[in-house]
């Protein structure tokens, strides 16, 4: 089994500032050996290795622990897209083998259209001329931007982080539905299940919390476009590896329904 969403991190106060005190359990390095354990302990093969930080450094640094270890078989980094020399930084890019693809922290962005502006939409162009994939982190609230994004790129292969980080500890549910079926139809579009329990009560949520959620993007997008992802090791805030994976295990099990251990793979080409 492949987990699609992971991060390794040195951990540095200036650098990693969004870590602040009530996050305390992973505010110090989580690198390969320290997942290697949680891949022993639950089954897991291998994982894509993911960004959490802005620059091309970070990029740099996933390649080189990917080389180092055989089991991180892809990892999604960081360039500016909004470069006028994101052709030349692509073609750059593209001699790096374990290397699928980018993602931007959108999440973070204040423009609620960030994903639609000119520059921003100039480096996706590229990205599909150049054959990598985009991870879309973003909240619930720029969804509506999402949908007008994804069409714009029938051809380009896009992945919705942690399903848009619903806001679940808050039961809102209706107007991120409405978005999810909306970008689900178009079929270029996948989505991880991963994050759930760091947007629920941290010490308090409940299996039942997350059903509706995961009803909805099964329902949407069908299994094989769902790919899991632990958000490892940010989910730590809110359980053990062990108890975040089990809520999936739990979920398509008792629906007689499983997770393509294929999506996955053959999104980001494993």
């Amino acid at each position: 089994m492949l987990d699609t969403h992971v991060h390794f991190w040195q951990f540095d106060p200036v650098r990693d500032a969004w870590i602040d005190d009530s996050m305390s359990v992973i505010r110090r390095d989580f690198l390969p050996v320290d997942f290697e354990l949680e891949m022993q302990a639950n089954g897991i093969e291998g994982c894509v290795a993911v960004q959490a930080d802005q620059s091309e450094a970070e990029t740099h640094f996933l390649l080189q622990l990917a080389e180092n270890h055989d089991f991180i078989k892809k990892v999604v980094g960081w360039t500016d897209l909004r470069s006028p020399d994101i052709s030349e930084r692509l073609d750059y890019f593209s001699q790096f083998e374990k290397l699928a693809g980018f993602r931007h922290i959108v999440q973070g962005e204040q423009d609620v259209n960030f994903l639609l502006r000119k520059d921003f939409c100039r480096g996706i162009a590229a990205l599909e001329q150049h054959g990598f994939t985009y991870d879309i982190l973003v909240f619930p609230h720029q969804l509506g931007a999402v949908l007008e994004f994804v069409r714009r790129f029938p051809n380009q292969k896009f992945v919705i982080d942690h399903l848009a980080k619903p806001y679940i500890k808050d039961g809102f549910f209706d107007g991120w539905a409405a978005l999810m079926r909306e970008i689900a139809k178009h079929e270029n579009v996948y989505c991880k299940v991963s994050g759930l329990v760091t947007e629920a009560e941290w010490n308090g949520w409940k299996y039942a919390d997350f059903v509706p959620y995961l009803d909805l993007v099964t329902e949407a997008f069908g299994i094989e476009r769902l790919m899991y992802g632990s958000d490892w090791p940010v989910c730590l805030l809110g359980g053990s590896y062990g108890e975040v994976m089990g809520i999936f295990g739990r979920y398509y099990s008792e629906r007689e329904w499983a997770v393509s251990e294929e999506s996955g793979r053959e999104f980001y080409q494993v």
